[in-house]
């Protein structure tokens, strides 16, 4: 307990007898005091005694897709780091093909009395869906933040990536190398983020290369290492030299297809992924990929919820956070024949 003690004091730059005091309950620690040897038990994970335990403020719903496609764990784990900080607590609802549905998770959240719901890449980024669930949420004051989506008519903040913006970045960068035959290879098309992509796809081609026409271009598959191989096959069999893909899982399979027909990424043919989602930076050939902000959408998810909570709801609007391009080593320059 001494070692224990020694090791508080030090991280709270207090005395061991100030420690003593503020784990014992006693008078005569200033708060600020008092608050210092509690974050030094935290960070040394310690745990708090029952009685200086934070409270839970309450429940928070987090719908997420389904956890193989690793952007999702990383948007997971940050968004409920900060509710954690905020005092409450996040109940992780994961969807996977065949399994629960959104709505299910939300009857059950509700009966659970949560505090507000934030949606990742829910049916609010399927434009087949009916706002009408989303807005009887509202309806009974439900405070909801949505992510990576846009369904209108939905009284509520939603937070995204810049799809379009992400076209740009990826297809400037394939350019430079001299390249002008890329490839798009995105999801099904009746998601928003999909949709976004294809425009900004379409919109850099002619502004970069002049092509008004990419539609032989641009692939429709699964968002999956199947899928990215799949569009890429295809892809090179129409002789592209480089393709941008809709996320880092298919970007994977891009590269397997690749390597499959004989090509070397990236001296044959580039692959650009999407996410930077973790680990991709140790794969072969270390993926060259758009990053989204994901500490500053998880943030801003974070924060317009807690203002809804409280009462002071977020400007009614879509938040769009710029992307980076990271550049490693599966792009590089057109090879000449």
């Amino acid at each position: 307990m001494r070692a224990r003690l020694r090791d508080i004091a030090d991280q709270a730059s207090v005395s061991e007898a100030t420690v003593s005091r503020v784990l014992n309950g006693k008078p005569g620690v200033a708060e600020s005091t008092r608050q210092a040897v509690l974050t030094a038990l935290d960070v040394l994970g310690y745990d708090r005694p029952s009685r200086l335990r934070r409270k839970s403020a309450g429940l928070v719903g987090l719908i997420v897709p389904e956890l193989t496609n690793p952007i999702f764990p990383a948007f997971a784990q940050t968004i409920e780091n900060s509710l954690a900080q905020s005092g409450y607590t996040p109940v992780l609802c994961t969807q996977v093909a065949g399994g629960v549905h959104e709505d299910d998770y939300v009857t059950m959240l509700l009966e659970r009395g949560v505090a507000g719901i934030i949606f990742i890449s829910g049916l609010h980024a399927d434009t087949t869906t009916d706002s009408d669930r989303y807005v009887a949420l509202r309806e009974r004051n439900l405070p909801l933040v949505l992510v990576n989506g846009y369904i209108e008519g939905v009284d509520a903040p939603f937070i995204s990536n810049d799809d379009v913006a992400s076209m740009g970045l990826a297809l400037e960068h394939l350019v430079s190398l001299g390249h002008r035959e890329i490839g798009l290879a995105v999801g099904p098309d009746r998601y928003v983020p999909v949709i976004r992509k294809i425009a900004g796809f379409r919109h850099s081609m002619q502004e970069l290369t002049g092509r008004p026409d990419v539609d032989d271009l641009i692939e429709r598959s699964l968002f999956s290492v199947e899928g990215g191989a799949s569009a890429a096959g295809r892809l090179i069999d129409r002789g592209a030299t480089a393709v941008v893909c809709g996320s880092d899982l298919m970007a994977l399979g891009a590269i397997r297809e690749a390597r499959k027909r004989g090509l070397n990424v990236p001296r044959d043919f580039s692959v650009v992924g999407y996410d930077d989602s973790t680990l991709i930076a140790f794969t072969d050939p270390p993926l060259t990929t758009v990053r989204q902000s994901v500490n500053a959408m998880s943030a801003a998810t974070v924060r317009a919820l807690l203002d809804e909570i409280a009462g002071q709801p977020s400007p009614r609007a879509e938040y769009v956070f710029r992307p980076e391009l990271v550049v490693r080593g599966s792009t590089g320059a057109v090879r000449r024949h």
